[in-house]
């Protein structure tokens, strides 16, 4: 059976389809009061871990709102089962040990994807038989640097004290780490396409943390090698780099079929930077989805807008939705961008 909506994917490949196709990152999660409901029930980490739930909590932003495209319901830190690391949601991402030193780089197993994280596989394929093939569903990882940033840090960081300190005073031990994620990374996308994912989306989430001339001496080759091993599989791929204002000039060398954009650059801008034939998608700044009616519509209408100057434009928020949004803003949003 083929897709119902292939706008998307259309976009995805550089055609323009009858309107700009919108997804949002995060749009399964704790503003929906369906979601809090399944949520009540079971941990986090159940959550990730049920197929039938990540389906019905993948589909459900679907059911409302209809937008252009799933995404996968998980966690990029699900991949840490693959590499014998401990991570606790507490809400946010504890390291039970993290990865600082040679010997601590040592223990990880840094396994077969296949052999740990089957669970997401089938994940994949159960959202795809709840999608019905209404609309294509995305899969996704962390980028090497964002996925090591958790192991060494611990979680969640401000000034990535130990990370940098790692790549800056033993780069040959930071570069092993960062390759052997990657292998691991290679793998578990492969095995998400395997299961049936339309697209993948890369998240760079802290790649902002480093200057450009490290993120280009320590983190670009890993991130290469990865976007050029998921665009063998014959699905796109696109990168979000989050921080997009300080990096987008090395992201452009990539070679993703679709570049992420945050919203710390204006649109326009960033199509200059990455060429009007490279796919855009982006980048509404996700507090403005508390903006007037008016206001939101006039900055939706102006994004699609700026769109049209590169060669297909995905209509997304510049980062991750708040969990304090009121829905009825974002089906406010998808009538706007499909009306544009």
């Amino acid at each position: 059976m083929s897709l119902a909506n292939t706008t998307f994917l259309d976009a995805c490949r550089g055609t323009r389809p009858a309107h700009t196709p919108i997804w949002v990152m995060r749009q399964a999660g704790r503003y929906l009061p369906e979601y809090r409901e399944v949520r009540s029930k079971v941990s986090f980490e159940e959550l990730c871990r049920r197929p039938d739930l990540c389906a019905e909590v993948t589909r459900q932003p679907i059911d409302r709102f209809g937008l252009d495209a799933a995404i996968l319901f998980s966690d990029i830190l699900t991949v840490f089962d693959a590499m014998g690391a401990e991570v606790e949601f507490t809400p946010a991402p504890v390291v039970a040990q993290p990865v600082r030193t040679a010997a601590d780089v040592a223990r990880l197993r840094f396994g077969k994807a296949d052999d740990h994280l089957g669970y997401v596989y089938d994940a994949v394929s159960a959202c795809k038989k709840e999608l019905a093939d209404r609309v294509p569903l995305i899969g996704f990882c962390g980028a090497p640097f964002t996925t090591a940033s958790y192991l060494v840090e611990g979680g969640g960081s401000k000034e990535f004290f130990h990370t940098k300190s790692m790549a800056f005073t033993e780069p040959a031990l930071f570069g092993r780490l960062l390759e052997s994620i990657t292998t691991v990374l290679v793998d578990y996308l492969a095995g998400q396409v395997r299961a049936g994912v339309d697209a993948l989306q890369i998240f760079e989430s802290w790649g902002s943390a480093l200057a450009p001339e490290d993120y280009r001496a320590h983190v670009l080759p890993h991130l290469a090698r990865l976007v050029a091993e998921a665009k063998g599989h014959g699905v796109p791929v696109i990168v979000f780099v989050r921080g997009n204002a300080s990096l987008l000039e090395q992201a452009k060398t990539l070679g993703a079929d679709v570049m992420g954009i945050d919203w710390s650059i204006e649109l326009s801008r960033a199509i200059e930077v990455v060429g009007t034939d490279q796919v855009v998608q982006g980048n509404l700044d996700p507090m403005a989805l508390f903006a007037t009616p008016q206001e939101l519509e006039r900055r939706a209408r102006a994004i699609v807008e700026a769109g049209r100057r590169a060669r297909a434009h995905v209509f997304n928020l510049g980062h991750g939705i708040s969990r304090f949004t009121d829905p009825d803003a974002v089906a406010r949003l998808v009538a706007a961008v499909h009306a544009a």
